[in-house]
């Protein structure tokens, strides 16, 4: 079976466009056959015809075979626009821009290929049964632009909104773990040189300066360790602030899109039949309230 090289749903687009215009030609052709049997039946009633009276028969059927077709031609190119006209408009609403080649339009292999896929579907014997295929309405144009960008800003610097108080939680924890052995190793040092004084009075004046020696390199190790952590502490405290900058930054920047949002949506006219219509429901209220209180003061 011949193909065109468009996947399944656009083929099937094809087939309704194509049977739409068989249908078409054929009630045309059947209007011009038509044309030729009234001559026919009209005209064509005598035996013999002169050469003005033959050519008089002939330039009526022209003026109307002419007009036929005309109309036919006209119809079929005021048609293509409105078919182009809804795929434009499907390809605007993503903001896209199609370009057609006119060129192509005459192509003679192409358009012997359309002919063969034609003639492959529409045979008597390969006819397939028309399937009932519920179309998608398109959507109007009118409910789509700015209303949906900020429908999907909005959604954008939700989810950016949560990957940040992610980044933040992650942050605090690795603080908090920085400054947890930060702790450790200071009460590390506290117990050793706790246990040197203890142990002061009982070693040898050698074994003294050995373990002096030993504690001035632990102490040197140490404040390498606790420098290193300060800064790596100081580097989790900065990444604290810029998270927690940058969740301000998008929780202003999505109060300000829900806020545009709100007063886009102010603006539509369902909002203002809806506020036109509590107006005049309050109005009514209290011309109630004002009865009720002046039935009570009779009373």
């Amino acid at each position: 079976m011949a193909e065109l090289g468009l996947n399944e749903h656009h083929q099937n687009e094809v087939i309704n466009y194509m049977r739409f215009a068989r249908s078409k030609r054929g009630l045309r052709l059947k209007t011009v056959d038509s044309c030729f049997q009234d001559l026919k039946e009209s005209r064509l009633v005598e035996e013999t015809f002169t050469v003005d009276e033959v050519s008089e028969v002939l330039s009526g059927l022209q003026a109307v075979v002419h007009s036929e077709v005309e109309s036919e031609l006209i119809n079929t190119a005021y048609t293509n626009v409105l078919l182009l006209r809804q795929l434009f408009s499907q390809a605007e609403k993503w903001y896209l821009k199609l370009q057609t080649d006119i060129s192509e339009l005459e192509n003679r292999g192409l358009l012997e290929q359309v002919a063969e896929f034609e003639k492959a579907e529409f045979t008597s014997s390969n006819k397939k049964p028309i399937i009932d295929i519920t179309k998608p309405k398109l959507v109007p144009i009118n409910e789509v632009g700015t209303t949906e960008l900020l429908n999907k800003e909005i959604l954008r610097l939700q989810e950016e909104n949560e990957k940040l108080k992610l980044r933040l939680k992650n942050i605090e924890m690795q603080a908090t773990n920085a400054l947890d052995e930060k702790s450790k190793l200071e009460q590390a040092l506290q117990d050793l040189q706790l246990d040197q004084g203890n142990q002061k009075d009982f070693i040898k004046a050698q074994d003294l300066s050995d373990l002096q020696n030993t504690v001035a390199a632990l102490k040197s190790e140490f404040q390498k360790t606790l420098n290193d952590k300060t800064e790596n502490q100081k580097s989790l405290e900065e990444n604290l602030a810029t998270a927690k900058h940058d969740l301000l930054r998008v929780q202003e920047q999505l109060s300000m899109a829900e806020k545009e949002l709100e007063k886009k949506f102010q603006q539509t006219a369902a909002y203002r039949n809806m506020k036109e219509i509590l107006t005049k429901k309050n109005d009514q209220i209290k011309d109630l309230r004002k009865r009720l209180a002046k039935y009570e003061s009779e009373d």
